[in-house]
């Protein structure tokens, strides 16, 4: 009687993990899509740690650590562990950025709070430390985005295993749907270059009152305070609105941070077996 032997090493059919990878991966992909707001960042966010979740489980797979520790798949392996640390770097920028600006905002809600009879000064300077601020901010934003823009050569498949292969190819689509969505987040961040910050605007309007007086343009005084309070009102909400947003956007990436360590260990175990 013949029987079939079937190699023991990986299973037939893809494992479960693997599927679900690719559920998350379709998700993400199709998110890119979608306009960029507060929302949807924390939304991508939020899917990129369920991503990392799923690849870090996949991570902890026999079939796929065998795989890894293979000598002749030590390239692959390496690839993977640099692509995680690069991963970790963006994202403690793209942190340290909101926390700065973070600083900066509170600041201003601050002196606007406690804003109490002709102190336009104080206004005007702390609007300008929020500005110069932004701006280093964005050179690091700018800078950390044409890294992740550069290419990036990846050894090719030369196993012939198709399971090895879909491992690897999954974690390496992990890591390009990372970039991509850590791509949305630093140009949310720092947004466009071309656009004049409404800031700008605010500390004008602080200053033109001083050149209205001297030129001695005629105003009705009501609607000159009425106008200037409105102002104030609406950047203190702005500012609230902008405060929320970057408390939201800390969150997620503190947990995605978190997350990303957790699976650079398991990158390291492996590779230290």
């Amino acid at each position: 009687m013949a029987y079939h032997t079937r190699s023991n090493s990986f299973p037939s059919s893809p494992h479960p993990i693997i599927q679900e990878v690719e559920e998350q991966l379709c998700r993400l992909r199709s998110s890119e899509a979608t306009s960029t707001s507060s929302s949807t960042i924390s939304h991508k966010l939020s899917g990129l740690q369920d991503l990392h979740d799923c690849a870090d489980r996949l991570l902890q797979l026999p079939l796929t650590q065998q795989a890894l520790a293979q000598e002749q798949h030590q390239k692959w392996a390496n690839e993977l562990l640099d692509g995680s640390l690069h991963l970790l770097d963006v994202c403690s920028v793209a942190k340290d950025a909101l926390s700065q600006t973070k600083e900066c905002v509170q600041d201003l809600q601050s002196i606007i709070r406690r804003r109490h009879g002709d102190d336009s000064a104080v206004l005007t300077s702390e609007a300008r430390k929020y500005l110069t601020s932004r701006k280093t901010v964005k050179k690091v934003l700018y800078k950390a985005l044409e890294n992740l823009r550069a290419p990036v050569n990846k050894s090719t498949f030369s196993s012939v295993n198709k399971e090895e292969v879909t491992i690897v190819s999954k974690l390496r689509d992990v890591e390009a749907v990372t970039v991509s969505v850590f791509e949305s987040v630093l140009s949310f961040i720092s947004g466009p270059k071309s656009k004049s910050s409404s800031w700008s605007l605010v500390s004008k309007k602080v200053q033109s009152k001083k050149v209205a007086c001297e030129e001695e343009i005629k105003v009705n005084e009501f609607e000159e305070v009425d106008a200037a309070l409105k102002s104030l009102k609406s950047a203190h909400n702005q500012l609230n609105n902008l405060e929320s947003c970057i408390q939201d956007q800390e969150e997620g990436l503190e947990s995605l941070f978190r997350q990303l360590i957790k699976t650079r260990v398991s990158f390291l175990n492996i590779l230290n077996h």
